[in-house]
């Protein structure tokens, strides 16, 4: 039998997850310089995570817990992603960021 509590998103875990994620996006450096073409793709990359973090606290102040929990993982994919691809530092963070070496 499943037990039912690994189903709900409940106030707890979704704190949780906010804060993971706002742990992340103050660890964000950008990363190319700004005369480059590529910072304007990390600054765009930069407020999607922000956003997505914008629309998680919107959902979650109207009690729509799911769609929280959803934004909160698009943000911490995009910066993930962004991390992966080199247009953020997050430094020597193996442990909550996918880091290519």
């Amino acid at each position: 039998m499943v037990n039912g509590n690994h189903n709900i998103i409940t106030n707890e875990k979704l704190n949780e997850a906010m804060l993971q994620v706002n742990l992340a996006i103050k660890k964000i450096k950008i990363v190319p310089p700004e005369y480059s073409s590529l910072y304007i793709i990390a600054k765009d990359s930069y407020e999607m995570v922000t956003n997505y973090f914008k629309d998680s606290q919107y959902f979650m102040v109207h009690g729509d817990f799911v769609n929280a929990f959803g934004a909160l993982y698009y943000a911490y994919g995009w910066i993930d992603s962004s991390v992966r691809m080199g247009l953020f530092d997050v430094g020597e963070d193996h442990t909550n960021f996918t880091l290519f070496k």
